[in-house]
């Protein structure tokens, strides 16, 4: 495998890891705009504990984790006080808390960075991605999924039931926390350097944009959004420039063609998620959507069944 698909895989990877790690709040009805700076503090934690101390990447990886999830699970009390707008107001200053915090602390090198020692390959961010897709996947079949998606629908309903709404929006959240961690972790050993200024707040809106384009009804949305919003740009890059070849043979052009601007990938990106917002506001992959196919499976089936008979 070439270094340039190697890197793809490991960024696809962490973004996958991210997409679930907002998803699991958003899944209970709370939007996080603070993702980068939980993504941060597992990476800077990693970078830490692996420059001074020299720990190896099997006990660095579960304390990123640990300190996402419990920043995740402390904060998620007073955060979770606020609702709608504020909510996703208050997650971004926090965001912006924590690289401020970074950027000011010179045991983990301010705005120089940190070296990482460690390092990892490709195979284990998507390892990890895939195990955290599983467990996902198993944790929205479970009764405490369901609470999830019924405090998703409605708070107030999901509350008169019994259900203790705030307990599982304290838990998603610190979960949610945890899976940044591990991206975070990831992030610093596979690519052996972190800088706050990379964990930016363009991170958690694309984050952000890839749970709620791939959609926050089914655990299918956050994947099918990292994996299309990460592998497009790629695309482009290669695609862009035969499109304008072809372009200006049509106009008559002749000569040496400049290769397009990478502004115009983001232009397309941005167009298509305008698009999506207006014609498919609940994302890609919705409950609906996912019972209709279940059922046009079993109709197969059925059908095949008779042929058979």
């Amino acid at each position: 495998m070439s270094g340039y698909m190697t890197g793809i895989l490991t960024v696809l990877s962490i973004n996958i890891i991210m997409a679930y790690a907002i998803f699991l709040p958003a899944a209970a009805g709370q939007l996080n705009l603070g993702g980068a700076g939980f993504q941060a503090l597992g990476a800077y934690a990693t970078a830490f504990l692996s420059a001074k101390y020299g720990t190896p990447s099997w006990a660095t990886i579960p304390a990123a984790m640990l300190v996402g999830g419990l920043v995740g699970g402390v904060l998620a009390f007073p955060l979770l006080r606020t609702k709608g707008v504020y909510l996703v107001l208050a997650t971004f200053a926090l965001a912006e808390v924590i690289a401020g915090a970074i950027l000011n602390t010179t045991a983990l090198g301010g705005a120089m960075g940190l070296s990482v020692p460690d390092y990892v390959g490709a195979n284990v961010p998507m390892i990890a991605a895939a195990c955290v897709t599983l467990f996902v996947f198993y944790l929205m079949a479970t009764r405490f999924g369901l609470v999830m998606r019924a405090a998703h629908d409605d708070d107030v309903v999901t509350d008169l039931l019994g259900a203790n709404v705030r307990a599982i929006r304290v838990v998603a959240f610190a979960l949610g926390g945890a899976l940044a961690g591990l991206s975070g972790a990831l992030y610093a050993l596979a690519f052996s350097f972190v800088d706050i200024s990379t964990f930016n707040a363009t991170i958690s809106i694309y984050v952000l944009l890839y749970v709620l384009l791939g959609g926050t009804q089914t655990a299918f949305g956050p994947i099918l959004g990292a994996t299309f919003f990460t592998l497009l740009p790629e695309v482009l890059r290669s695609v862009l420039p035969q499109v304008k070849a072809f372009l200006a043979g049509i106009f008559g052009q002749t000569g040496a063609i400049a290769p397009p601007d990478e502004s115009w990938r983001f232009i397309i990106l941005g167009l298509l998620t305008v698009l999506m917002m207006i014609f498919r506001p609940e994302g890609l992959v919705t409950r609906t959507f996912i019972e209709r196919l279940k059922g046009a499976l079993r109709g197969q089936g059925a059908r095949r069944k008779g042929a058979v008979a």
